[in-house]
This record gives structure tokens, C-alpha cells and sequence, in this order.
């Protein structure tokens, strides 16, 4: 009655621990090649155990220890019935000997123990040393525990354990058979969870198992310590809320609205607001294993492309609060940029654009050159149908110049509202945009900075050969957009056939009255000779300035 109630206020770790090698949880490479070095009798003097915490190695020692001190030794199957096993189930037998290398790590605490192994055991076939934590010994101490576990008594065996084997000199590590446990998987963890609430009779959901095993980061015994909080935190039945909120973890069902809020673009700010109360490191490793299991489950609501982006941006950003930035800027840098990183194009997008524009350009071209080939109209045709052409010519160009202003609208408001009040069409043709420019102020510095943008969205409307021809004037006074200026066509009053300009001239050189006709010529119009020039007061007043006086005069230094 005793033993069970001693038993019924045991932690779940202590109460459902591995008795027998089958027990193990995740390591049957190791619980197969102890179990059948048992059976056959070919055993090691001194055995390590290292790996990761709760991935049972102090159990794994405390069963090997039993499987030699039991009255069929050596056996991988204990009764479990003899005096032997139930001492060693207790841990009071007197051939086991259990030492802390943590507490007891100095050259006295080895010499005692290499006093113990001198004496032969009690009642047991062997005497079994048990060293937890043995990387903690000191250097004097491993020395003196060197010769001890190089040539040990017959009955004698050694069993360490450690989590950190790198810390362990070679010449101890030379000496035993290395057996290095494993990380336990999250299924076989689950599993394990899902047996023991069964046993005691608790409701559970699978979902609050998986965000313990993930707590628990592979660790068997702090997963079960994580559950045994829960049980008690639940009230008897374990819902994934309720853990994520003992654990202070993000609940899925609003992981997945975040998601949502990102990959339709809405606004992050309440979420920022909620997730204010959580540690962003935190934060950021849960939104990585979300991804990680939407991509193992395929979800359609992410493309591949999407898990890599996001990945990169959660690496910046925890590469940002190494370097100590302020964690709520990151939270929303990162939020903020997984959203802008959903709109970007993929490079199949891109190459799928430009052979539409490509198509569509050569499309234009023979239509353009169909229209060349047709056959020449009469000449009465000619002088009214051109006009009548390059008025739906000029319409056409004036709507793709909407369309392009409409384009920039979608891109940037601003950067659409600068465009149309300063820019308006003055012609396209041979791939040329001539635009006029009245641009001044903010709205000119505006232009020039989004220049390449621009020029993306004119290859987006009219073609990635055409190029742009801008001619300043002078804005219009009263008006304060720009717009598109429908041409008008001006109508040609018909005349009487004039005669030619050169037929009213009077057979001269040129159309220009001669100076000669002129009654009272002044002295500017008449007609001068060379040598009056030559000989004129101004001319000789000028060479009398550049003559020297005298001529120049050489003198010699000598």
C-alpha cells in the first residue's frame, strides 16, 4: 500500500523510467548491441555513454548494471524477481555503486572508489561502478583513475556517462567502448506522450503533444516534466491553447492569421500590437517551424519560392537582434518584408512578360508593314484620307500616353499625379516618344529620381525599343495638370494655282530688289569700291595703330 502511494506521487519521468532494454525510447542500435553482448558473455571492462540530456543514458547504466548483478547473469532479460533485481529496481544494492562526478570530482573521491574495486562483491557476480557526469572529474583524477581502467579485477565493470565526450582525455576515451545515444525523433516522443496519458486515464489533443515534443527539443525526461506542468495546468485535459499559453508560445490557429494577414497584403499593425507581449527571438524560430511544416505538408496557400524568401528574411532579422537592434523594429521589418515579398516576380514571370511584350511588338510590325503594301489610292483620295489617318493614328498614340499615365498611377500616386501635371505628348513615331516638359520644383527633383521607373513603365506600354525625347516649354498659366491636347487639323482654303515666286522676280540672281533701282541711294546702299576702302580715313587711322615706331634692335650681351 506504501509502494503505491510512493509511486502515485512520483513525477512521470521517475515513475515511467526504462527497466529493461526493450524500454528504451529512439535508441535500438544501442539497447540491441548491449543486450546481445550480454547474452553471449563478451563484455568490456569499462563502457561510456554520452549524448544529449534525457536521451537515456543514466537509464541505460542503471539496466546494464541490474542485467550483471541479476542471479541469471549474465542476461539481457532481469527477472525482475529476485532479491538482486528489486534491490537494484530500489537502488540499494550493495554491488552498485552510483557516483556524481559533478559533486564528488577530485582525487580523494577516485581513490576510494579505487579502493572499493579491490574488494569482491557482496552477492552478486559482478560490482558494478556507475560514474554520471564524468567529464566534470578533474585532471589529477582521471590520472589516478587511468590504471584502474586500463586493467580492472575480473569483476569488475565500469560504466560513465556523459553529455559532452569532448571534454574526456584520449587516453580515457581509448580505454571503453564508446556508445553514443542518439536525438530522440518527435515521433517516437509522441508516441511515448500518447502511451502514458492513456495509462493515466487524461485527455489529450495531438497537436498539444507536438508543441510539448518541440518544447521539449529532444529530450525525453524535460518533455515529460513539460507534461506533467500541463496535466496540472489543463485541469485533466490537454488542449493546444492551453499549452501554448502555459508555455507563453504562439497559438497555430493565430500563426495561421498571420499568415493570412501577409499573403493578402493586409495591415500588419494589429498583429504587432499582439505580438508585443512575446519574445521576437521566440517568435521568430515558431513562424520558422510553421514553415517548416506547411512545406512538408505541401500546402497550396505557399509556393516553394515563397519558404525560401521567407527563410532568408527571418535570418537577417535574427542576425539583427544579435546585433542588438530594437526587437519591435525587427518584428516589424520582418512582417513588413515578408509581405512586399509575396508581390515580387518570379524570373519565370519575368521571362513570360517579356516575350508577351516581344509578341506583341512584332505584331505591331506587321501590321505596320501590311499597311505599307497596300495599293496606292487615286490622287483625289489622297489629299482628304491622310488627314482622316493621322487623325486616328494620333488618337491611338494619345490613348497608349493615357494608358501609360494610368500605369504610373497604379505604380506610385504621387509619382502619377508629378507625371501628368508636368509631361504632355507631343508625337511618337520610329519608336520615339517626344514629350513636352513644363516639370519644376519637387515634382522635377521627383521625376528625375524615379527616372529608370519610368522608363521601365514606357518599354511596358509601347515597347522595350522606344526611347524618350524631351523638349522643355514653358507651363501654361491657370492650369494646373497637364493634359493630352487633341490635334486639330487645319482646313486648307482651296485657291486659284498662283504663279511660282521666281516669275515675279525681274530675271536677277535672287528675289531680293536690287540696290541699284533706288532713287537717292544712302551711303549705306550704294555700292563701294575695293580700293576706296583701302584708301579710307579709318582704315589707314588702323594700320598706323599696329605699326611699331621703330624697328626692333638686337644688342648683343658680350
Amino acid at each position: 500500500m506504501e509502494n503505491n502511494t510512493s509511486n502515485a506521487r512520483q513525477v512521470l519521468a521517475l515513475k515511467y523510467r526504462p527497466k529493461r532494454f526493450e524500454d528504451l525510447i529512439g535508441q535500438d542500435s544501442i539497447s540491441t548491441t548491449l543486450s546481445l553482448a550480454l547474452d553471449t558473455n563478451r563484455l568490456s571492462h569499462a563502457y561510456l555513454l554520452s549524448g544529449l540530456r534525457g536521451s537515456g543514458k543514466t537509464s541505460t547504466a542503471r539496466i546494464m548494471a541490474k542485467a550483471l548483478v541479476c542471479e541469471n547473469a549474465p542476461t539481457s532479460k532481469p527477472c525482475e524477481v529476485c532479491q538482486s533485481c528489486v534491490s537494484a529496481n530500489e537502488n540499494r544494492h550493495l554491488d552498485i555503486i552510483e557516483m556524481d562526478a559533478a559533486s564528488n570530482r577530485g582525487i580523494d573521491d577516485i581513490k576510494d572508489l579505487i579502493e572499493h574495486t579491490k574488494y569482491k562483491p557482496t552477492s552478486a557476480l559482478y560490482k558494478v561502478f556507475i560514474i554520471d557526469e564524468v567529464h566534470m572529474l578533474t585532471t589529477q583524477a582521471f590520472n589516478a583513475l587511468l590504471k584502474t581502467l586500463e586493467e580492472p579485477p575480473v569483476f569488475v565493470k565500469f560504466i560513465l556517462a556523459t553529455t559532452d565526450p569532448l571534454k574526456l582525455p584520449a587516453t580515457i576515451l581509448s580505454r571503453t567502448q564508446h556508445f553514443r545515444f542518439k536525438k530522440i525523433s518527435d515521433k517516437n516522443i509522441v508516441h511515448h506522450l500518447s502511451h502514458i496519458l492513456n495509462l493515466e486515464n487524461i485527455e489529450f489533443e495531438t497537436a498539444a503533444l507536438d508543441i510539448l515534443t518541440r518544447a521539449g527539443k529532444g529530450s525525453l525526461r524535460d518533455t515529460l516534466t513539460l507534461m506533467d506542468q500541463a496535466i496540472i495546468y489543463s485541469k485533466g485535459i490537454i488542449t493546444a491553447s492551453l499549452v501554448t499559453e502555459m508555455l507563453g508560445m504562439i497559438d497555430p490557429v493565430f500563426m495561421d492569421k498571420i499568415f493570412d494577414s501577409i499573403l493578402k497584403k493586409e495591415d500588419i499593425q494589429p498583429i504587432v500590437e499582439l505580438l508585443e507581449s512575446y519574445e521576437i527571438g521566440q517568435v521568430l524560430d515558431e513562424i520558422s517551424i510553421y514553415l517548416k511544416q506547411k512545406m512538408l505538408l505541401k500546402d497550396i496557400k505557399f509556393e516553394l519560392y515563397l519558404f525560401d524568401r521567407f527563410i532568408r528574411i527571418i535570418a537577417d532579422s535574427k542576425q539583427l537582434l544579435n546585433m542588438n537592434s530594437d526587437s519591435m523594429f525587427v518584428l516589424i521589418l520582418t512582417l513588413s518584408k515578408m509581405s512586399e515579398a509575396v508581390n515580387i516576380k518570379t524570373i519565370d514571370e519575368v521571362i513570360e512578360q517579356v516575350e508577351k511584350t516581344e509578341v506583341i511588338r512584332q505584331k505591331k510590325e506587321a501590321v505596320s508593314s501590311q499597311a505599307e503594301s497596300k495599293i496606292k489610292v487615286p490622287a483625289q483620295e489622297i489629299q482628304e484620307d491622310p488627314v482622316k489617318n493621322e487623325i486616328i493614328v494620333e488618337d491611338e498614340k494619345q490613348v497608349k500616353f493615357k494608358k501609360l499615365i494610368s500605369v504610373i498611377y497604379e505604380k506610385s500616386y504621387e509619382l502619377g499625379e508629378c507625371f501628368e501635371k508636368s509631361f504632355t505628348f507631343s508625337s511618337y513615331e520610329n519608336n520615339v516618344l517626344k514629350i513636352n516638359s513644363a516639370a519644376e520644383g519637387e515634382c522635377k527633383a521627383k521625376l528625375y529620381k524615379n527616372f529608370a521607373h519610368i522608363k521601365m513603365f514606357v518599354a511596358e506600354v509601347y515597347g522595350l525599343d522606344t526611347q524618350l525625347d524631351f523638349e522643355k516649354i514653358k507651363k501654361e498659366p491657370n492650369k494646373d495638370m497637364a493634359r493630352i491636347i487633341n490635334p486639330t487639323v487645319p482646313v486648307v482654303e482651296k485657291k486659284e494655282y498662283e504663279k511660282p515666286l521666281e516669275d515675279n522676280c525681274e530675271q536677277l540672281t535672287s528675289c531680293v530688289a536690287s540696290m541699284s533701282n533706288v532713287s537717292n541711294p544712302t551711303p549705306a546702299q550704294q555700292d563701294l569700291d575695293m580700293n576706296d576702302v583701302l584708301n579710307s580715313k579709318m582704315t589707314s587711322t588702323a594700320l598706323k595703330l599696329f605699326q611699331s615706331p621703330s624697328a626692333p634692335r638686337i644688342k648683343s650681351k658680350l
